[in-house]
């Protein structure tokens, strides 16, 4: 793949490249037995590899060879040029949990911004066998195809989905997911990035998270929004950095909302 100039499309094959480099490293320790036993736990408690770390290196040096003067925000590694006008945003391994647990349903997330405006985003998913990358404008491509949110309109026909209701820190968040996960038609914790996964694709209508960090969301952001859905932090607000999110169809986009206890978007 040629990548020249600056354009949206640029950038749509930009993260699709360097996410299916980053996703294959991981794969390659996925299921490896002493994956589990090297981890260890960072601050905030979650685990990381050396899969996570080689993935994003990998990540790295892709982008520092073809976007020198870009900035860089990995989860692992940290900052680089953290005032270049544009930055890639990078989750080598979304769900290093399941990860080292062997379950397959987690992703690699790389994102391209501009101030507060994700331009691109892809989602690679190696061990399932399943990609989905978007750039603003430019639409939502799941393995290749057009990809599209559902057109379910009522709660009672909706597949809803949360990475884990612990993750649900605030009282209010957690009543509401709850008032709205007893009227749903099926109610799921496929978290992670997968859950995005399923919403930009038409196969699950509702997807939340109560803490969320840029990292988890900046690519999500457009994949959800250009395959025709909402995405917005628990104040209703369009934004991958409010430390929350909120995917849905249009269809039950304020319904959803205003079950959680959250502003219409």
């Amino acid at each position: 793949m040629s990548v020249i100039g600056g354009s949206q499309s640029t950038f749509l094959q930009a993260t699709c490249e360097v996410a299916a480099l980053a996703a294959a490293i991981a794969a390659r320790h996925f299921r490896d037995v002493g994956i589990a036993r090297d981890a260890r736990s960072k601050s905030d408690g979650s685990p990381v590899t050396r899969a996570d770390i080689e993935a994003e290196h990998a990540a790295r040096e892709w982008i520092e060879r073809r976007f020198p003067g870009d900035g860089i925000v990995g989860e692992e590694l940290g900052t680089v040029r953290p005032d270049a006008r544009r930055r890639w945003i990078v989750d080598p391994i979304d769900g290093t949990k399941s990860f080292v647990c062997g379950v397959p349903l987690y992703g690699t997330l790389i994102a391209v911004a501009e101030g507060d405006e994700i331009l691109a985003g892809a989602a690679h998913f190696p061990s399932i066998g399943e990609v989905v990358c978007a750039a603003r404008g430019e639409g939502c491509f799941w393995n290749g195809a057009r990809a599209s949110v559902s057109d379910v309109d009522r709660v009672e026909e909706a597949t809803v989905l949360t990475t884990d209701e612990r993750f649900l820190q605030d009282a209010r968040q957690l009543a509401g997911w709850r008032t709205l996960s007893e009227r749903a038609r099926l109610s799921r914790s496929w978290g992670d990035c997968f859950g995005y996964l399923l919403v930009a694709t038409g196969r699950a209508e509702l997807m939340v998270d109560g803490v969320l960090a840029a990292w988890d969301a900046a690519a999500i952001l457009p994949i959800v929004e250009e395959a025709g859905g909402v995405f917005t932090d628990w104040t209703g607000a369009r934004t991958a950095f409010g430390g929350s999110a909120i995917a849905t169809n249009r269809g039950l986009a304020q319904t959803s909302r205003a079950l959680l206890g959250c502003r219409a978007a």
